[in-house]
């Protein structure tokens, strides 16, 4: 089976304004490298759905899916934190980026794609239960992985963050739910300045200090990540999949390589193998210099699409 491709058009009308770092350009920059890879006609394509209220409603209360509705703005741009705003188009783009989590959720649970890859925006693993912040509005991964969990039935997920911040909305929600692991690296110090402070257990948090490069990663999956996830044995995997810790980002301070994140998801790929079947749900996160991002992408979907 290929491996999913979902995106739609209404994510890059999303626009928070001149030079902000989360643009339309990064999902025409994937787009191309995968033109150029050679790997677009391997993937099944798909448009996003726009998600439910219903499934919103699982991660986020009515009240917060209700004030976002209410601040999108007719024309212009409103600033919901310093760093995250709607225009027009933000509405329907955040209800296509959690649709998308949805439809790869039902696709790869009723095996009709191995595994999914959302190229969606705007990005979700900051927003918490109530709040918007960190360029994110709705929690896109968390809202898969519910879906996972009370459509679907399952028992155990796992979410896999490999963003260079911290994503302090997943954790806020997912927090003591024995159902759910998440397994995490980050730049520390570094925003949102989460993640360190006594997580709960099932959070298997590893803060990297800046200039660590993919040894470091590397030596943090194979000690952490990959023993815990041994001992959940998930019945699905997720990847918050960020990219903005590539060593050409200047978002931040990590030093990681193309080559990186084909590792990465391969050694995520042997545990979905062993105890989900290989079910595999990657959501876009974060990844702002555009060639590095676009060829980053293609080494996480060749891994996912065994190409």
């Amino acid at each position: 089976m290929a491996t999913a491709f979902i995106t739609h058009g209404d994510c890059m009308k999303h626009d928070m304004g001149a030079y902000h770092p989360e643009c339309p350009a990064r999902l025409a920059a994937i787009d191309d490298q995968l033109i150029a890879s050679g790997i677009a006609p391997y993937l099944a394509h798909h448009d996003a759905p726009l998600a439910t209220v219903e499934q919103l409603a699982r991660v986020h209360p009515d009240e917060y899916i209700e004030a976002i509705r209410a601040a999108r703005p007719a024309r212009g741009i409103v600033h919901l934190d310093p760093d995250t705003a709607m225009n027009p188009g933000t509405w329907d783009a955040a209800l296509r980026a959690a649709g998308a989590a949805v439809l790869a959720t039902d696709l790869v649970v009723r095996g009709e794609a191995e595994s999914a890859f959302c190229s969606v925006r705007p990005p979700g693993h900051h927003a918490t239960r109530t709040r918007a912040m960190g360029f994110c509005i709705f929690n896109n991964v968390a809202v898969g992985a519910m879906h996972a969990l009370e459509a679907h039935g399952l028992e155990r997920v796992a979410i896999i963050d490999f963003d260079v911040h911290h994503g302090n909305g997943t954790e806020e929600i997912f927090e003591d739910d024995e159902r759910v692991l998440m397994a995490s690296t980050f730049q520390h110090p570094f925003y949102p300045y989460s993640g360190t402070d006594h997580p709960a257990r099932n959070m298997v948090n590893v803060p990297l200090q800046a200039g660590t490069g993919s040894q470091g990663f590397r030596d943090a999956v194979e000690r952490r990540w990959l023993p815990a996830l041994d001992d959940f044995a998930p019945q699905m995997v997720f990847f918050s999949a960020g990219f903005d810790a590539h060593v050409e980002d200047d978002m931040a301070m990590l030093r990681f390589v193309d080559q990186d994140y084909a590792w990465v998801t391969r050694q995520v790929k042997t545990i979905a193998d062993r105890y989900a079947g290989g079910r595999i749900v990657s959501v876009l996160e974060g990844g702002y210099a555009l060639s590095a991002l676009g060829r980053s992408v293609v080494q996480h979907l060749k891994v996912l699409g065994g190409m």
